[in-house]
């Protein structure tokens, strides 16, 4: 996997041209007030489908298709959050996350926040990777200072019987959030459900919550590995449901986060995680064949290769892989998101504009959604953020996309 692809050039130069203004020629983002604030325009309703493949996808939906695109869309993890002053205002209010993570008009409020801000091209569910454990037999806790805590750690073949499958109607705060959230922004972005892959979330149910060695399941991996198989095949029939659940309430792509899967060494994952999310994808794709999925793991520079094995439609680069070399090694049939470093956004204007661009530049013209390469970091400026999203809008590809293969486009300056 070493050979670079035929059409793309060492200097990663795709062709692409930044528009003098930034919000010209994207209708959406056409609403300027006289004080040149953008207005939030008005949502269109429409039937919630599950599968849908056609010229009214939104932007993202056609990139992770792997489809052409006129510019990259762009949406950030964790975009929703402690970095946002008016989340913080509603955090005081509602101090519980469970509460807020779990209530329908505040995952809705929460969730729009980004969008109303700064319009991004992807409005992902505010919720966590751990919501659906109660629903299969794993209740937990958030506190303060050690964050979620599983009373009842499973680790024993007798602490199976707990699980049972996944009672969907205790979710129903998810499914409804979606649906509203797809009747709030139309067409004019993506919806994004996310669940966590089966490794990683056994890793809290293991452990009994979060951990920085992961000793416990790793070492479960030799003394009871029928324990954890049984563990993480249950997770992922569950896991499995729950995605389809999301897509039939209105999401486009859902994205699996198996945020710990780094930690296990590449042969380990292969046997450890990669099985699981197999399963996963497989039973969207019989019952949703529609829906992209994008896979994403927090340190995966070793990875690039398996996790393409998994038949994921998009694969996420943290922002240690180097984003012209993460093109080479997966080649041009799969779609990738990523990978601005999220420290970047506490850097200078100019040089987060500077490093957006080779980003892009790097990833093509075709099949990427710009991202970071983790989670937007508490503090950062929101000044940075909307110009992420507008240095994004700014992009326009001159050369068709179906020409890329044919010819070696020239940057417009």
């Amino acid at each position: 996997m070493s050979c670079l692809l035929s059409f793309i050039p060492s200097s990663c130069n795709f062709g692409w041209k930044l528009s003098s203004t930034l919000f010209q020629d994207f209708g959406i983002f056409s609403n300027i007030n006289n004080n040149n604030v953008l207005v939030s325009p008005k949502a269109k309703s429409f039937k919630v489908s599950a599968s849908s493949s056609n010229a009214a996808d939104p932007l993202l939906v056609k990139a992770a298709k792997g489809e052409p695109v006129s510019r990259p869309p762009a949406w950030m993890m964790r975009q929703a959050g402690r970095y946002m002053a008016v989340y913080k205002k509603l955090a005081q209010k509602h101090p519980s996350f469970r509460e807020r993570s779990e209530t329908t008009d505040l995952i809705v409020e929460i969730s729009l926040q980004p969008w109303e801000a700064f319009h991004p091209d992807g409005v992902i569910l505010f919720s966590d990777i751990l919501t659906p454990l109660p629903a299969f037999g794993v209740p937990f806790d958030i506190e303060e200072l050690r964050g979620p805590v599983i009373q009842s750690p499973i680790r024993l073949e007798e602490d199976l019987k707990k699980l049972h499958a996944i009672d969907l109607e205790k979710l129903h705060f998810v499914g409804d959030s979606l649906k509203i959230l797809r009747q709030q922004v139309g067409t004019q972005a993506a919806v994004l459900g996310f669940v966590g892959a089966p490794w990683t979330i056994a890793t809290y149910i293991v452990e009994g919550g979060t951990t920085r060695t992961y000793t416990t399941i790793k070492s479960m991996c030799h003394t009871a590995p029928h324990v954890l198989r049984a563990l993480l095949s249950h997770i992922a029939m569950a896991i499995s449901d729950y995605v389809v659940y999301q897509v039939e309430s209105g999401a486009h792509c859902v994205q699996i986060f198996d945020s710990w899967g780094g930690q296990l060494p590449p042969d380990m994952w292969e046997r450890w995680s990669k099985p699981y999310i197999d399963q996963i994808v497989s039973v969207v794709r019989k019952k949703c064949p529609d829906t992209p999925l994008v896979l994403y793991i927090n340190g995966n520079g070793g990875f690039l290769e398996r996790m393409k094995a998994t038949g994921v439609d998009v694969i996420g680069l943290d922002w240690t892989v180097d984003m012209a070399d993460g093109r080479k090694r997966l080649g041009n049939d799969i779609s990738i998101q990523g990978n601005v470093d999220p420290a970047y956004l506490f850097s200078t204007l100019p040089a987060l504009t500077e490093e957006i661009k080779r980003v892009v530049k790097c990833a093509g013209k075709r099949g990427h959604i710009l991202n970071l390469g983790h989670g937007v970091l508490v503090g950062t400026p929101e000044e940075a953020v909307a110009h992420f999203f507008d240095v994004a809008r700014s992009f326009k590809f001159d050369v068709p996309a179906e020409n890329v293969v044919q010819e070696e486009p020239k940057l417009v300056v």
